[in-house]
């Protein structure tokens, strides 16, 4: 997971995370739209709803955004039909990327995403070339600010998490996929202020990178992620601190 948190205390750090709100909010339509047709409508009913929902509700998307973007996945609303991916290949230093998309245009997509790949030291793979190295699980984020954590500890196990760490500035509670819902309601009926919640996918095992390869992958990471068509980007790479804080002043 060190790639996806990493990279996240970067953003904070450069004040990047809400500085694309226009590139936000259109992703998690995406996902929003992509959930009500796969899952319907509802939302008690619907748990890859919910937590689409509940991202856009964090980003402060206004309510009829989301109204929206429920009616066009159930065809109340016309709509693009977008179709799910995943895309696979390494990065520099022979880091494991994973690329979820959501898009309309697939033969587009992939040719952008590859050539993304090579302008940045990278390459696309074949499908299954590093989703070996991943595993699905539910990612819930909490502010060190928010609760101290023997009490968050003591919440998070009660409420049925699997496992508890430390990055940077935050708690990261993982879940088993099909538990991420269940884990995060219980924590909210506990009073834990939640940052976000998401289902990830966490390596296995992670590279450490050197200072040119760290820069190197930055780039692409953040390359791929500007990619509107790209929802979520996860990769095993490892950055020593000392070099992520001067990536961050960067």
């Amino acid at each position: 997971m060190s790639g996806h948190s990493k990279w996240s205390t970067i953003k904070r750090k450069k004040g990047k995370a809400d500085a694309q709100r226009g590139r936000i909010f259109t992703k998690l339509i995406k996902e929003i739209t992509v959930a009500a047709r796969e899952g319907g409508g509802d939302i008690d009913s619907n748990a890859r709803l919910r937590t689409a929902v509940t991202a856009a509700k964090a980003a402060n998307m206004p309510a009829d955004n989301i109204k929206r973007g429920i009616m066009k996945g159930t065809g109340e609303l016309e709509g693009v039909n977008y179709e799910r991916s995943t895309y696979e290949g390494y990065g520099p230093g022979g880091v494991a990327v994973m690329v979820e998309v959501l898009t309309d245009n697939k033969n587009r997509t992939v040719s952008e995403i590859r050539h993304i790949f090579s302008k940045h030291n990278g390459s696309l793979g074949e499908v299954g070339c590093v989703g070996w190295m991943f595993d699905r699980k539910g990612y819930i984020a909490i502010n060190k600010g928010d609760m101290g954590e023997d009490e968050l500890m003591e919440k998070a196990i009660n409420g049925g998490a699997s496992d508890v760490q430390t990055s940077g500035e935050l708690f990261e509670i993982y879940t088993d996929a099909g538990d991420l819902e269940t884990v995060r309601s219980n924590l909210e009926k506990g009073g834990v202020p939640i940052d976000s919640a998401e289902l990830v996918m966490v390596p296995q095992s992670t590279i450490r990178l050197d200072e040119k390869h760290a820069e190197q992958m930055l780039k692409l990471y953040e390359a791929l992620e500007e990619h509107d068509d790209i929802s979520k980007v996860f990769a095993n790479f490892d950055i020593d601190e000392s070099i992520m804080e001067k990536m961050s002043e960067g």
